[in-house]
Parts: C-alpha cells; sequence; structure tokens
C-alpha cells in the first residue's frame, strides 16, 4: 500500500524506518525483559541490601521484582524476538511488489496518489 501510494521512495522510507525502529526496540524489549526477570530471580536467591538493610523472599523489594518480572517475562519471550519477523515480513513483500510498483512509478509518477485514492473508494 505504500509503495503504491508514495511510489519507490515512500517504500524505501517505509522499510529504512521499520529496520532503524524495529531493530533497536527489540534489543530493548529483549534484554530489558531479562534484566527483570534476573532481578526478581537474584533477589530471591541472594537477597538485596537497601540502606543496611536485608531484604529477601517475601519482602517489599521482592514484590516489586515479581510485578517486574511479570512485564519481563513477555517482553524477553514474546515481545522483542517478534520484532524481527516483522522487519523480515516487511522486507519480503516489498520485494516481492517491487516490480509492480517500479512499473507504476516509471510509467505514471502521479499515479500513486490516483491508486491510493481508488483503493479508498473501494474499501469504502
Amino acid at each position: 500500500m505504500v509503495g503504491l501510494a508514495l511510489g519507490w521512495i515512500g517504500l524505501v522510507g517505509t522499510i529504512f524506518g521499520v529496520i532503524l525502529a524495529g531493530f533497536p526496540r527489540a534489543l530493548l524489549m529483549a534484554n530489558a525483559g531479562g534484566a527483570w526477570d534476573n532481578a526478581k530471580k537474584y533477589i530471591e536467591i541472594e537477597g538485596i541490601e537497601v540502606n543496611g538493610q536485608k531484604f529477601g523472599k517475601k519482602s517489599e523489594p521482592h514484590k516489586n521484582a515479581v510485578v517486574g518480572d511479570v512485564v519481563g517475562d513477555p517482553f524477553k519471550d514474546t515481545t522483542g524476538p517478534s520484532l524481527n519477523p516483522l522487519i523480515k515480513v516487511v522486507n519480503t513483500v516489498s520485494i516481492v511488489f517491487a516490480p509492480v510498483i517500479a512499473m507504476i512509478s516509471l510509467i505514471n509518477p502521479a499515479a500513486g496518489p490516483l491508486i491510493m485514492h481508488l483503493i479508498s473508494i473501494l474499501m469504502a
């Protein structure tokens, strides 16, 4: 849709944006999820010292770490790794439709907005 609406330059921009935004986001989410998961395990096994007091399992810091673990598990196991296939799918679909987009862009550079308008009318 982006390639048909904005031409090949818009498609390249979309691919570039997906890669630039998706890759660091996937790294951030996978690593943050692992850190939250390991924080809970660390408190359970080693305990944590705050202002000279030692806290372990069933303490307030442990309860907070459990909440972090609830958020961290989906980050680590699903959300972070799922962004990699998203990047691959966007690139694959772009490659499949690249000849059509290039042909439309070469034949009539103004055809992109016209095709997008026709698609929006058909979908309404």
